[in-house]
């Protein structure tokens, strides 16, 4: 699990920024101002996830179930969040109706909140 959660923060990490490089360049072009700021909350709360996912892969021994949660929550989480956005920012573009996504973002941003609480008790409990 320790090197799931390195690889796949790593991966979130380089996505966010080659997203982030086409949402300030490529996609300023075809998508309105509203949409590309939405591009870019998930582009930022994808990178925060891939910070997450490295700071709890070298800190956590991944030897219980809670810690083992805490990576596959923000792993999920980030997913359903960002890419949501990413494809609800492109609705319009593509000329389709994606709203049914809508409910999928909050799920997502609740997976991430549940990780950090989470993250939070390992703490206290380890009495770092």
């Amino acid at each position: 699990m320790k090197t799931l959660t390195l690889v796949i923060g790593a991966v979130y990490g380089v996505l966010s920024v080659i997203l982030g490089a086409f949402g300030a360049h490529a996609f300023k072009k075809i998508l309105s101002t509203e949409r590309l700021e939405s591009f870019e909350t998930g582009v930022r709360y994808q990178m925060y996830a891939a910070f997450f996912l490295l700071f709890v892969g070298y800190i956590l021994k991944f030897e219980t179930k809670s810690e083992n949660w805490i990576s596959w929550l923000m792993i999920l989480g980030a997913l359903l969040f960002s890419f949501s956005i990413y494809l609800l920012a492109f609705q319009d573009y593509w000329g389709t109706n994606l709203k049914f996504l809508g409910p999928i973002t909050p799920i997502g941003g609740l997976l991430m909140i549940v990780s950090w609480v989470m993250l939070i008790f390992y703490f206290v409990k380890a009495k770092l």
